[in-house]
């Protein structure tokens, strides 16, 4: 069972997505900033991070920088309302950068598509 980290501030988006990704069979961790979820990467294994951008003590943009320099090569998913940080440089170096959606049908194919990949790599 793949294993998936959602950081996200918003507590009644977080229990969404957890709740959905949980009932698709996936095991749900949770974090609610990028404090958090590197204390929580620097002592789990995650095969995704789903992560917002604008989050309290530190930013989704910070924490990927922070992510992409581990060892543990995880998968990044960017899920912000904001689509004006695809220009940013940093957000590139994201798996993939979605805008959030009432409809979580686009990333939950996401994920299936970054897992596959992950898998057929060997990570």
């Amino acid at each position: 069972m793949a294993r998936i980290l959602i950081v996200e501030d918003e507590e009644n988006l977080r229990e969404l997505y957890a709740e959905e990704l949980a009932e698709s069979g996936y095991e749900v961790e949770k974090a609610h900033n990028g404090k958090d979820a590197l204390n929580l990467i620097n002592k789990k294994d995650f095969d995704i991070v789903l992560m917002d951008i604008r989050m309290p003590e530190m930013d989704g943009i910070e924490t990927l920088g922070k992510i992409i320099t581990m060892e543990k090569k995880i998968p990044v998913i960017i899920y912000t309302a904001y689509s004006n940080y695809k220009s940013n440089f940093m957000t590139w170096t994201a798996d993939a950068y979605l805008t959030k959606s009432s409809n979580l049908d686009e990333l939950k194919a996401k994920i299936e598509e970054l897992l596959a990949a992950k898998k057929s790599q060997g990570r």
